[in-house]
């Protein structure tokens, strides 16, 4: 009999529901240009995970033989645009719960607090901060809740390494 994380994986595997996916949360703010630069990389990481997922079956397989996340995709009941099909970045531009942005600060670390939530010294004084009023926070974050990962700003390769990390589960493989 194969262990229990095993069995579970496996049963994860076999009976998890379509459509649900890694979920990639962009906060937003089309005011902000860096912002809209983030927002356009993740479209284009989206575009690009669904054409290699899809290739042709004779064609090269060096692209297809690395593994990467391959559905990451914007969700379309949350953002609307005249592009194909695109789902699971959730864009939002109001800022994150409370609960949301200590998650954010744990995948940060204390050190990156200021760059989160405007002036923080750390993450108690960033909570502080933000409870007391919410447009501190600073936009654009993109958040993978599934890997615990955040990044700041629009850094591009960032940006890349956090959409190409391997959900938890596809890491052993």
């Amino acid at each position: 009999m194969l262990p229990t994380a095993t069995r579970m994986s496996l049963f994860k595997n076999l009976f998890k529901e379509a459509g649900v996916k890694d979920v990639i949360t962009l906060f937003h703010a089309p005011s902000v240009p860096a912002s809209m630069r983030a927002h356009a990389i993740l479209k284009q990481a989206a575009a690009t995970a669904q054409s290699s997922a899809t290739e042709d079956q004779a064609s090269d397989h060096d692209n297809q033989s690395r593994l990467q996340r391959t559905d990451f995709n914007l969700a379309p009941e949350l953002y609307r645009s005249d592009s194909a099909d695109i789902s699971n970045l959730d864009v939002q531009e109001t800022p994150p719960t409370p609960d949301q942005l200590t998650s954010i600060l744990d995948y940060l670390g204390p050190s990156k607090a200021g760059t989160v939530v405007e002036e923080a010294t750390g993450t108690s004084d960033a909570l502080r901060k933000f409870n007391a009023k919410q447009q501190a926070f600073q936009r654009p974050v993109t958040v993978d809740w599934n890997n615990g990962r955040a990044v700041v700003g629009d850094d591009e390769s960032e940006l890349m390494r956090l959409v190409r990390t391997l959900p938890k589960e596809t890491d052993q493989v």
